[in-house]
This record gives C-alpha cells, sequence and structure tokens, in this order.
C-alpha cells in the first residue's frame, strides 16, 4: 500500500529509510547474527506490517537477524491459512530461530500451540482476541501485545465535535481479527451503547455489501460512519478487492463523516481521522519485550501481555473542511496533519 505522508517528520522518514536498508540486507550479512523469525499473518505490501516491520527492525535489526514469512490471509482463501501455518512451522523448525515474533491474530491462532510446545519463546503482537483462547490453555513460552481498536473513545472524541449525533455505523469486513473485536467489544451482539449513542457493527464480505452499506447509511438513519478495515473485501470474481481503491470509493461517495480507527485509513482521499491505532507502536513494544526476553534472561511465561501506547489523533485537513468540522483546541493542539 503506498505510503500516505506521516507527521513524524524526518527524523521519521530517516528511520523509515534506515529500516528499508536493514530489510534489504541479504541474509549473509545476518549470518553471524541470532536469528528471529517473524511470522505475518498478512504481506509486506499491507500498511499495517510495514510499519510495525519498521519498529522491529528499528529495534532488534542491528544486533540479530530478521526473517519474515507471510502466511498472506488477507489475500488467500481460508481454507489455505492452515497449509500457511504449516509452511511457517517447518521455517520455524528449520532455523531454529533464537525467538519468534508471531504478528496478529492468524498467526497466533495457528502457530501459538504449536510453537508453545517447542523450545523457542515467542512474542505476538497485534492480537485482538484473548491470548488464552488460541491455545486453550497459558502459554508457557509466549507473551507479548495486544491490540484494542478505540470505537468508545472514538465515539467520546465524535460527541465533542457533532454533538447531535446519535447513531453511528462501524464497517468492517470479515476476518478473523474482525470476527474477534465483534466478539471482545461487541460481546458477540451487532449493537452496544456507547454514552447515549447507538453503535451498529456490520461486518461486510463482499465489496458491493460494503459500497451498499455506504450509500444506505443515511437513509438507515446513520449520522456518522467509522472505516475499521477492509481488506479482505471481496470481486464477484472472488479475488480481493484493492484496499487503497476500496476506501477511496467511500471517502467519494460518503455523504455522511467517514471517521477510522487505523492510521492507515486517513489522508486525503480516504477518511477524515480520529483516534486511530498505528501498528509502529505494536512493533516497538513486542521488540522492547523480545530484548528482556533475549538479553535480561525475562521469562515469557512471568510477562503478562501488555496494550500498546493508547492511539493518536490524526487527521486530514482537506477532509476535516470538506464536512465542515472543527477540532476542540486541545486535540488541535496535539493532533498529527495530513493534507
Amino acid at each position: 500500500m503506498p505510503h500516505c505522508a506521516n507527521p513524524g517528520g524526518w527524523g521519521r522518514v530517516m528511520k523509515r529509510r534506515t529500516a528499508l536498508c536493514l530489510l534489504a540486507c541479504p541474509p549473509a550479512c545476518w549470518a553471524e547474527r541470532p536469528r528471529i523469525l517473524v511470522v505475518e499473518s498478512y504481506h509486506a505490501e499491507y500498511r499495517w506490517d510495514q510499519d510495525y516491520r519498521q519498529a522491529l527492525v528499528e529495534m532488534l535489526g542491528q544486533r540479530y537477524g530478521l526473517e519474515f514469512f507471510e502466511m498472506n490471509t488477507k489475500r488467500l482463501p481460508v481454507e489455505m491459512h492452515a497449509d500457511m501455518a504449516e509452511k511457517a512451522l517447518a521455517r520455524i523448525r528449520s532455523l531454529q530461530p533464537v525467538l519468534v515474533i508471531l504478528g496478529d491474530d492468524a498467526a497466533l491462532h495457528y502457530l501459538g500451540a504449536p510453537l508453545d510446545r517447542m523450545d523457542i519463546p515467542g512474542v505476538y503482537l497485534g492480537i485482538n482476541g484473548n491470548p488464552r483462547k488460541y491455545g486453550q490453555m497459558h502459554f508457557r513460552n509466549i507473551t507479548g501485545v495486544l491490540e484494542r481498536p478505540l470505537i468508545k473513545r472514538n465515539i467520546a472524541f465524535i460527541r465533542q465535535i457533532l454533538p447531535p449525533v446519535r447513531k453511528v455505523l462501524v464497517l468492517f469486513d470479515n476476518d478473523l481479527s474482525v470476527q474477534l473485536i465483534h466478539a471482545e467489544l461487541f460481546e458477540g451482539k451487532p449493537s452496544m451503547v456507547v454514552d447515549g449513542m447507538q453503535v451498529d457493527l456490520k461486518l461486510c464480505k463482499s465489496l458491493a455489501e460494503w459500497k451498499q452499506s455506504i450509500l444506505t447509511a443515511p437513509s438507515d438513519g446513520y449520522q456518522v460512519t467509522i472505516a475499521g478495515t477492509y481488506h479482505t473485501l471481496t470481486l464477484p470474481n472472488g479475488k480481493v478487492a484493492d484496499a487503497n481503491e476500496v476506501i477511496a470509493w467511500a471517502c467519494a461517495n460518503t455523504r455522511l463523516p467517514l471517521f477510522a480507527l487505523w492510521e492507515f485509513a486517513v489522508g486525503p482521499n480516504k477518511a477524515i481521522g480520529g483516534l486511530v491505532l498505528s501498528s509502529y507502536e505494536q512493533g516497538k513494544a513486542a521488540a522492547a519485550i523480545t530484548l528482556d526476553i533475549l538479553e535480561k534472561g525475562a521469562k515469557p511465561s512471568e510477562r503478562v501481555p501488555v496494550t500498546a501506547r493508547q492511539g493518536d489523533f490524526v487527521f486530514s485537513k482537506s477532509q476535516l473542511a470538506r464536512f465542515h468540522l472543527v477540532l476542540p483546541p486541545d486535540i488541535a493542539a496535539q493532533a498529527q496533519w495530513m493534507e
């Protein structure tokens, strides 16, 4: 996915370039370094993966040889996910890394229990579900970082700038992580009430369903739409729709203010913004745990899972102007900006 303008400034750009250089380093230059295998649930072109990769490389790449395995579960059909997990396990057995990092729910779901039976510590990140449920037990040798989409906190923010709003639609695709968000945050129900506002969750399988939900939201009584993830929506031919085209279409066709839960959905041809999560913080937290385990002797079984830093206000100036929205001064002062 193309990189959105990042408000972190030149220092962040240089860090990204350094990280890319380390990623481009051939395996031979890692020969003398202890090896860490990172199993990604998704794929390297996905912005979420790009940002946590960057954090891992910045914090670990100078001392450890990082190898990445892509399970590609956002683009491959569900029936192929178990096969990709078997390939990842085979790579773990052949590489014998000093530690395995599991990126997001699918990796932990498929690999958590078998990895925990090996004599290799594991660190997960981006986990929306309850980690105990993946192994049906307490992990002996795995800990990590939880991800909790900031739906309730965004509702509180929206109330500040749009006080009359009483009904909000939250739109997602329907992959494993989303199903876990539905179970954990919405308790499996289609709606919840937050500060007197009705918040409805809709999980879409197809691009057609997503588009229809955007178009009919005003007539269905909604006053605001929030974009969750949209990266597994399918086309009539069964292929996965291009994520950039999905959010651009939503931006162009919505008649309601469109907010976001993740930084990758914010931009001039995307959503307005909001209190969003970035996987860069997930990667930083996972790298810190990794260093504690490998260099300070910490035991994963004694490390309580942590939640990464809880979001940043990120906004598109042009999208705020389009809907004639003005941020409260305290939020504007701490916000990060895109055009």
